[in-house]
Protein backbone atom coordinates (compact mmCIF):
# COMPACT_ATOMS: atom_id res chain seq x y z
CA UNK A 1 0.00 0.00 0.00
CA UNK A 2 1.20 3.39 -1.01
CA UNK A 3 2.32 5.50 2.03
CA UNK A 4 2.26 9.23 1.85
CA UNK A 5 4.36 11.30 4.37
CA UNK A 6 2.91 14.99 4.24
CA UNK A 7 4.84 17.74 6.78
CA UNK A 8 3.01 20.48 7.43
CA UNK A 9 4.39 23.94 7.74
CA UNK A 10 1.25 24.12 10.13
CA UNK A 11 -1.75 22.11 11.05
CA UNK A 12 -4.54 21.94 8.80
CA UNK A 13 -7.09 24.74 9.92
CA UNK A 14 -9.63 24.92 7.23
CA UNK A 15 -12.16 26.96 8.54
CA UNK A 16 -9.00 29.67 9.38
CA UNK A 17 -7.44 29.65 6.15
CA UNK A 18 -7.85 29.10 1.93
CA UNK A 19 -4.46 26.65 2.94
CA UNK A 20 -5.77 24.78 5.59
CA UNK A 21 -8.85 23.95 3.47
CA UNK A 22 -6.83 23.05 0.48
CA UNK A 23 -4.13 20.99 2.39
CA UNK A 24 -7.62 19.23 3.56
CA UNK A 25 -8.59 18.68 -0.22
CA UNK A 26 -5.30 17.31 -0.74
CA UNK A 27 -5.06 14.53 2.36
CA UNK A 28 -8.69 13.24 1.47
CA UNK A 29 -8.12 13.03 -2.33
CA UNK A 30 -4.87 11.05 -0.99
CA UNK A 31 -7.13 8.59 1.42
CA UNK A 32 -9.70 8.45 -1.22
CA UNK A 33 -6.78 6.06 -2.98
CA UNK A 34 -6.78 3.93 -0.07
CA UNK A 35 -3.21 5.31 0.74
CA UNK A 36 -1.64 5.15 4.38
CA UNK A 37 -1.41 9.16 4.74
CA UNK A 38 0.58 10.40 8.03
CA UNK A 39 0.76 13.90 8.85
CA UNK A 40 3.68 15.49 10.90
CA UNK A 41 4.60 19.02 11.88
CA UNK A 42 7.05 21.20 14.01
CA UNK A 43 4.51 23.29 14.47
CA UNK A 44 2.39 24.03 17.57
CA UNK A 45 -1.00 22.34 17.85
CA UNK A 46 -3.87 24.92 17.49
CA UNK A 47 -7.24 25.73 18.83
CA UNK A 48 -8.85 25.67 15.05
CA UNK A 49 -6.88 22.91 13.51
CA UNK A 50 -8.81 19.82 11.74
CA UNK A 51 -9.12 16.70 14.13
CA UNK A 52 -7.38 14.34 11.36
CA UNK A 53 -7.68 10.81 12.79
CA UNK A 54 -11.93 11.69 11.13
CA UNK A 55 -10.36 10.67 8.13
CA UNK A 56 -8.04 8.08 8.87
CA UNK A 57 -5.08 10.12 8.70
CA UNK A 58 -1.86 9.17 11.86
CA UNK A 59 -0.36 12.41 13.10
CA UNK A 60 3.51 12.79 14.82
CA UNK A 61 4.72 15.97 15.98
CA UNK A 62 8.53 16.27 14.69
CA UNK A 63 11.35 18.71 15.61
CA UNK A 64 13.32 20.98 13.78
CA UNK A 65 17.43 20.97 13.15
CA UNK A 66 17.32 17.30 14.71
CA UNK A 67 18.69 13.92 13.96
CA UNK A 68 15.14 12.71 15.18
CA UNK A 69 13.80 12.70 12.00
CA UNK A 70 16.36 10.39 10.19
CA UNK A 71 15.65 7.64 12.31
CA UNK A 72 11.42 8.45 12.46
CA UNK A 73 11.40 8.34 8.02
CA UNK A 74 14.36 5.62 7.59
CA UNK A 75 11.87 3.58 9.58
CA UNK A 76 8.85 4.92 7.83
CA UNK A 77 9.89 4.75 4.46
CA UNK A 78 7.19 6.05 2.79
CA UNK A 79 6.46 6.50 -0.91
CA UNK A 80 5.57 9.88 -1.62
CA UNK A 81 6.90 12.63 1.02
CA UNK A 82 4.91 16.27 0.39
CA UNK A 83 6.16 19.71 1.64
CA UNK A 84 3.54 21.89 2.59
CA UNK A 85 5.64 25.18 1.57
CA UNK A 86 9.00 25.49 0.62
CA UNK A 87 10.47 26.19 4.11
CA UNK A 88 9.73 22.56 4.80
CA UNK A 89 11.54 21.09 1.91
CA UNK A 90 14.54 23.40 2.99
CA UNK A 91 14.22 21.81 6.31
CA UNK A 92 13.49 18.46 5.92
CA UNK A 93 14.26 17.57 2.19
CA UNK A 94 17.84 16.46 2.23
CA UNK A 95 16.96 14.18 5.42
CA UNK A 96 14.55 12.23 2.91
CA UNK A 97 17.33 12.41 -0.01
CA UNK A 98 19.60 10.58 2.21
CA UNK A 99 17.28 8.36 4.48
CA UNK A 100 14.02 7.42 2.15
CA UNK A 101 15.75 8.54 -1.74
CA UNK A 102 13.39 6.78 -3.27
CA UNK A 103 10.50 8.70 -2.06
CA UNK A 104 8.88 10.80 -4.58
CA UNK A 105 8.91 14.54 -3.47
CA UNK A 106 6.31 16.92 -3.62
CA UNK A 107 6.01 20.25 -3.14
CA UNK A 108 3.09 21.86 -2.36
CA UNK A 109 3.70 26.19 -2.70
CA UNK A 110 0.24 26.89 -1.38
CA UNK A 111 1.23 29.82 -3.36
CA UNK A 112 4.51 31.81 -4.84
CA UNK A 113 5.90 33.42 -0.86
CA UNK A 114 8.68 35.22 -3.71
CA UNK A 115 5.33 36.98 -5.11
CA UNK A 116 3.69 37.71 -2.26
CA UNK A 117 6.97 39.15 -0.76
CA UNK A 118 7.70 41.15 -3.54
CA UNK A 119 4.91 42.36 -4.39
CA UNK A 120 4.06 43.38 -0.56
CA UNK A 121 7.91 45.35 -1.02
CA UNK A 122 6.66 46.99 -3.56
CA UNK A 123 3.68 48.05 -2.29
CA UNK A 124 4.92 49.29 0.97
CA UNK A 125 7.50 51.22 -1.29
CA UNK A 126 4.47 52.95 -3.17
CA UNK A 127 5.33 51.92 -6.67
CA UNK A 128 4.21 49.42 -9.04
CA UNK A 129 5.62 45.61 -8.86
CA UNK A 130 7.46 44.34 -11.74
CA UNK A 131 9.00 41.11 -12.25
CA UNK A 132 12.43 42.75 -11.69
CA UNK A 133 11.35 42.44 -7.63
CA UNK A 134 11.39 39.38 -8.02
CA UNK A 135 14.75 38.44 -7.98
CA UNK A 136 15.70 38.53 -4.83
CA UNK A 137 17.12 35.52 -1.76
CA UNK A 138 13.86 34.17 -0.99
CA UNK A 139 12.88 33.54 -4.69
CA UNK A 140 16.48 32.14 -4.99
CA UNK A 141 15.64 29.85 -1.86
CA UNK A 142 11.86 28.76 -3.49
CA UNK A 143 13.13 28.10 -7.05
CA UNK A 144 15.66 26.18 -5.41
CA UNK A 145 13.11 23.96 -3.32
CA UNK A 146 10.73 23.30 -6.46
CA UNK A 147 13.84 22.15 -8.27
CA UNK A 148 15.05 19.82 -6.28
CA UNK A 149 11.30 18.57 -5.96
CA UNK A 150 10.01 16.04 -8.63
CA UNK A 151 6.83 17.81 -8.98
CA UNK A 152 5.60 21.01 -7.33
CA UNK A 153 1.95 21.89 -6.78
CA UNK A 154 1.05 25.55 -8.22
CA UNK A 155 -2.26 26.83 -7.30
CA UNK A 156 -2.27 29.77 -10.01
CA UNK A 157 -2.60 29.83 -13.75
CA UNK A 158 -0.05 33.07 -13.31
CA UNK A 159 1.98 31.65 -11.22
CA UNK A 160 2.29 28.68 -13.90
CA UNK A 161 3.01 31.42 -16.25
CA UNK A 162 5.92 33.35 -14.22
CA UNK A 163 7.56 29.79 -13.48
CA UNK A 164 7.92 29.05 -17.13
CA UNK A 165 8.90 32.42 -18.66
CA UNK A 166 10.59 34.39 -15.70
CA UNK A 167 12.46 31.67 -13.99
CA UNK A 168 12.65 29.27 -16.98
CA UNK A 169 11.39 26.04 -14.64
CA UNK A 170 10.84 23.16 -16.53
CA UNK A 171 7.09 22.18 -17.04
CA UNK A 172 7.52 18.43 -16.32
CA UNK A 173 8.16 19.89 -12.32
CA UNK A 174 4.88 21.70 -12.28
CA UNK A 175 1.90 20.56 -12.10
CA UNK A 176 -1.22 23.45 -12.10
CA UNK A 177 -3.60 22.60 -9.19
CA UNK A 178 -6.56 25.11 -7.96
CA UNK A 179 -8.37 24.66 -5.13
CA UNK A 180 -10.60 21.41 -5.55
CA UNK A 181 -14.61 21.27 -5.76
CA UNK A 182 -16.92 18.77 -5.27
CA UNK A 183 -18.94 20.17 -8.34
CA UNK A 184 -21.42 17.27 -8.03
CA UNK A 185 -22.45 18.44 -4.18
CA UNK A 186 -22.96 22.29 -5.44
CA UNK A 187 -26.52 23.16 -4.98
CA UNK A 188 -28.75 26.63 -5.40
CA UNK A 189 -30.50 26.64 -1.93
CA UNK A 190 -28.82 29.81 -0.95
CA UNK A 191 -30.67 32.74 0.52
CA UNK A 192 -32.25 34.83 -2.12
CA UNK A 193 -31.34 38.59 -2.88
CA UNK A 194 -34.21 39.75 -0.45
CA UNK A 195 -32.62 37.42 2.20
CA UNK A 196 -29.47 38.62 2.25
CA UNK A 197 -28.19 41.80 3.86
CA UNK A 198 -25.09 43.91 4.08
CA UNK A 199 -21.29 43.36 3.24
CA UNK A 200 -18.84 41.25 4.31
CA UNK A 201 -14.90 40.11 4.06
CA UNK A 202 -13.39 36.95 5.40
CA UNK A 203 -9.46 36.47 6.12
CA UNK A 204 -7.17 34.93 8.58
CA UNK A 205 -5.80 38.43 9.79
CA UNK A 206 -2.12 36.99 10.35
CA UNK A 207 -2.08 37.41 6.57
CA UNK A 208 -0.70 40.02 5.46
CA UNK A 209 -3.02 40.66 2.45
CA UNK A 210 -5.56 40.32 4.52
CA UNK A 211 -5.01 42.77 7.11
CA UNK A 212 -4.18 45.28 4.43
CA UNK A 213 -7.36 45.07 2.75
CA UNK A 214 -9.03 45.55 5.90
CA UNK A 215 -7.18 48.94 6.57
CA UNK A 216 -8.19 49.52 2.57
CA UNK A 217 -11.85 49.20 3.65
CA UNK A 218 -11.19 51.69 6.03
CA UNK A 219 -10.78 54.41 2.67
CA UNK A 220 -13.83 52.48 0.54
CA UNK A 221 -16.30 51.77 3.51
CA UNK A 222 -17.72 55.18 3.76
CA UNK A 223 -17.75 55.71 0.07
CA UNK A 224 -20.15 52.53 0.17
CA UNK A 225 -21.95 54.41 3.29
CA UNK A 226 -22.46 57.52 1.64
CA UNK A 227 -24.95 55.95 -0.67
CA UNK A 228 -26.03 53.06 1.65
CA UNK A 229 -26.35 54.45 4.74
CA UNK A 230 -28.06 51.44 6.92
CA UNK A 231 -25.37 49.07 5.44
CA UNK A 232 -23.19 47.22 7.46
CA UNK A 233 -19.88 45.74 6.88
CA UNK A 234 -19.33 42.48 8.83
CA UNK A 235 -15.53 41.38 8.91
CA UNK A 236 -14.19 37.91 9.88
CA UNK A 237 -11.08 36.15 10.06
CA UNK A 238 -9.40 33.57 13.00
CA UNK A 239 -6.78 35.44 15.56
CA UNK A 240 -7.86 39.36 15.07
CA UNK A 241 -5.06 40.93 16.85
CA UNK A 242 -6.10 44.40 19.17
CA UNK A 243 -5.35 46.29 16.32
CA UNK A 244 -8.38 44.74 14.53
CA UNK A 245 -10.60 44.97 17.14
CA UNK A 246 -10.10 48.67 17.68
CA UNK A 247 -11.52 49.45 14.28
CA UNK A 248 -15.00 47.74 15.24
CA UNK A 249 -17.32 50.90 15.12
CA UNK A 250 -21.34 50.20 15.09
CA UNK A 251 -22.03 53.90 14.45
CA UNK A 252 -20.21 53.70 11.13
CA UNK A 253 -21.45 50.05 10.59
CA UNK A 254 -17.56 48.71 10.55
CA UNK A 255 -18.52 45.73 12.12
CA UNK A 256 -15.17 43.45 13.11
CA UNK A 257 -16.82 39.94 13.67
CA UNK A 258 -13.37 37.69 14.37
CA UNK A 259 -13.66 34.25 14.50
CA UNK A 260 -16.13 32.23 12.04
CA UNK A 261 -17.65 29.06 13.33
CA UNK A 262 -18.67 28.13 9.59
CA UNK A 263 -17.45 30.52 7.15
CA UNK A 264 -20.27 29.48 4.51
CA UNK A 265 -22.99 30.19 6.56
CA UNK A 266 -21.45 33.99 7.30
CA UNK A 267 -20.65 34.19 3.71
CA UNK A 268 -24.18 33.37 1.93
CA UNK A 269 -25.74 35.67 5.03
CA UNK A 270 -24.40 38.75 3.12
CA UNK A 271 -25.40 40.57 0.09
CA UNK A 272 -22.18 41.08 -1.13
CA UNK A 273 -18.85 40.06 -0.72
CA UNK A 274 -15.53 42.49 -0.58
CA UNK A 275 -12.30 41.55 -0.98
CA UNK A 276 -9.85 44.63 -2.18
CA UNK A 277 -6.52 42.81 -2.29
CA UNK A 278 -3.49 45.43 -2.78
CA UNK A 279 -1.45 42.45 -2.72
CA UNK A 280 -0.28 38.92 -2.42
CA UNK A 281 -0.08 35.19 -4.43
CA UNK A 282 -1.97 32.24 -5.46
CA UNK A 283 -5.82 32.35 -5.68
CA UNK A 284 -7.71 33.43 -3.02
CA UNK A 285 -10.31 30.91 -0.93
CA UNK A 286 -12.36 33.82 0.05
CA UNK A 287 -13.20 34.60 -4.07
CA UNK A 288 -14.14 30.60 -4.43
CA UNK A 289 -16.32 30.10 -1.58
CA UNK A 290 -18.25 32.86 -2.35
CA UNK A 291 -18.50 31.41 -5.64
CA UNK A 292 -20.03 28.29 -3.79
CA UNK A 293 -22.54 30.06 -1.67
CA UNK A 294 -23.85 32.28 -4.63
CA UNK A 295 -22.59 35.55 -3.04
CA UNK A 296 -21.55 38.29 -5.70
CA UNK A 297 -17.76 39.52 -4.58
CA UNK A 298 -16.46 43.03 -5.67
CA UNK A 299 -12.54 42.37 -5.59
CA UNK A 300 -8.88 43.90 -7.33
CA UNK A 301 -7.07 42.42 -10.44
CA UNK A 302 -4.81 41.01 -7.84
CA UNK A 303 -7.50 39.37 -5.96
CA UNK A 304 -8.96 37.68 -9.00
CA UNK A 305 -5.62 36.98 -10.49
CA UNK A 306 -5.64 32.72 -11.91
CA UNK A 307 -8.84 32.62 -11.19
CA UNK A 308 -11.38 33.09 -13.91
CA UNK A 309 -9.15 32.65 -17.30
CA UNK A 310 -11.33 34.62 -20.31
CA UNK A 311 -14.64 34.49 -18.23
CA UNK A 312 -16.84 37.52 -16.86
CA UNK A 313 -16.26 37.63 -13.04
CA UNK A 314 -19.11 36.74 -10.52
CA UNK A 315 -19.21 40.37 -9.69
CA UNK A 316 -16.70 42.98 -10.22
CA UNK A 317 -12.87 43.32 -10.30
CA UNK A 318 -12.06 47.55 -9.68
CA UNK A 319 -8.26 48.81 -8.28
CA UNK A 320 -9.64 52.46 -7.24
CA UNK A 321 -11.60 52.71 -4.24
CA UNK A 322 -14.21 54.69 -5.57
CA UNK A 323 -15.04 52.57 -8.23
CA UNK A 324 -14.77 49.63 -6.00
CA UNK A 325 -17.42 51.16 -4.06
CA UNK A 326 -19.98 51.96 -6.81
CA UNK A 327 -19.82 48.66 -8.49
CA UNK A 328 -20.54 47.38 -4.58
CA UNK A 329 -23.54 49.76 -4.55
CA UNK A 330 -24.43 48.28 -7.65
CA UNK A 331 -24.53 44.92 -7.03
CA UNK A 332 -26.15 45.37 -3.64
CA UNK A 333 -28.75 47.09 -4.98
CA UNK A 334 -29.89 45.60 -8.43
CA UNK A 335 -30.80 41.98 -8.61
CA UNK A 336 -30.61 41.84 -12.19
CA UNK A 337 -27.00 42.60 -11.57
CA UNK A 338 -26.56 40.15 -8.36
CA UNK A 339 -28.17 37.43 -10.35
CA UNK A 340 -25.75 38.00 -13.77
CA UNK A 341 -23.01 37.46 -10.86
CA UNK A 342 -24.07 34.58 -9.46
CA UNK A 343 -24.27 32.95 -13.02
CA UNK A 344 -20.97 33.89 -13.61
CA UNK A 345 -19.59 31.93 -10.51
CA UNK A 346 -21.61 28.98 -11.21
CA UNK A 347 -19.39 28.77 -14.86
CA UNK A 348 -16.81 29.17 -13.19
CA UNK A 349 -16.65 26.65 -10.59
CA UNK A 350 -17.72 23.78 -13.24
CA UNK A 351 -15.10 25.29 -15.95
CA UNK A 352 -11.95 25.98 -13.31
CA UNK A 353 -12.46 24.26 -9.99
CA UNK A 354 -14.04 20.33 -10.70
CA UNK A 355 -12.30 18.55 -8.03
CA UNK A 356 -13.19 15.26 -9.02
CA UNK A 357 -11.41 16.02 -12.55
CA UNK A 358 -8.47 17.99 -10.94
CA UNK A 359 -7.84 14.80 -8.19
CA UNK A 360 -7.89 12.60 -11.34
CA UNK A 361 -5.24 14.66 -13.67
CA UNK A 362 -2.77 14.87 -10.19
CA UNK A 363 -3.08 11.16 -9.47
CA UNK A 364 -2.12 10.60 -13.02
CA UNK A 365 0.82 12.83 -13.01
CA UNK A 366 2.10 11.61 -9.63
CA UNK A 367 1.80 7.64 -11.07
CA UNK A 368 3.70 8.67 -14.18
CA UNK A 369 6.69 10.08 -11.97
CA UNK A 370 6.52 7.00 -9.63
CA UNK A 371 6.71 4.72 -13.08
CA UNK A 372 9.47 5.87 -13.91
CA UNK A 373 11.09 7.83 -11.17
CA UNK A 374 14.94 7.21 -11.94
CA UNK A 375 14.53 8.64 -15.43
CA UNK A 376 12.71 11.62 -14.08
CA UNK A 377 15.18 12.89 -12.15
CA UNK A 378 17.71 12.62 -14.67
CA UNK A 379 16.17 14.83 -17.08
CA UNK A 380 16.43 17.48 -13.78
CA UNK A 381 19.67 18.23 -13.92
CA UNK A 382 19.62 21.47 -11.82
CA UNK A 383 17.88 19.60 -9.12
CA UNK A 384 20.29 16.99 -9.19
CA UNK A 385 23.43 19.70 -9.17
CA UNK A 386 21.08 21.39 -6.29
CA UNK A 387 21.29 18.30 -3.97
CA UNK A 388 25.14 18.34 -4.51
CA UNK A 389 27.33 18.53 -1.23
CA UNK A 390 28.50 22.17 -2.31
CA UNK A 391 25.21 23.46 -2.58
CA UNK A 392 23.53 21.97 0.42
CA UNK A 393 24.31 24.74 2.73
CA UNK A 394 20.29 23.80 4.65
CA UNK A 395 21.79 20.69 5.73
CA UNK A 396 25.19 21.69 7.20
CA UNK A 397 23.32 24.74 8.76
CA UNK A 398 21.24 22.08 10.76
CA UNK A 399 23.47 20.13 11.70
CA UNK A 400 25.67 23.07 12.97
CA UNK A 401 22.58 24.06 14.97
CA UNK A 402 21.92 20.93 16.01
CA UNK A 403 25.46 20.32 17.50
CA UNK A 404 25.56 23.81 18.78
CA UNK A 405 22.06 22.93 20.77
CA UNK A 406 23.57 19.92 22.37
CA UNK A 407 26.65 21.68 23.76
CA UNK A 408 25.96 22.35 27.10
CA UNK A 409 29.20 24.10 28.94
Amino acid sequence: MTQVLVIGYVWPEPNSSAAGSHMMSLLKLFRSQGWQVEFASPAQRSEHMQDLTEYGITCRDIALNCSSFDAYISELQPDIVMFDRFMMEEQFGWRVDKFAPEALKLLDTEDLQCLRGARHEAHKAGREFSHNDLHGDLAKREIAAILRCDLSLIISSYEMQLLEQVFKVDNALVHHLPFMVDTAALHSHWPSFEQRQHFMTIGNFRHAPNWDAVLYLQQIWPLIRKQLPKAELHIYGSYPPPKATALHNPKTGFIIKGWAEDAHQAMSSARVCLAPLRFGAGIKGKLLEAMITRTPSVTTAIGAEGMHGDLPWNGAICNDAQLFADAAVKLYQQPSEFTAAQRHGDELLQRFYNGEALGKQLITALEGIRADLAGHRRNNFTGQMLKHHTMRSTQYMAQWIEAKNSFKP
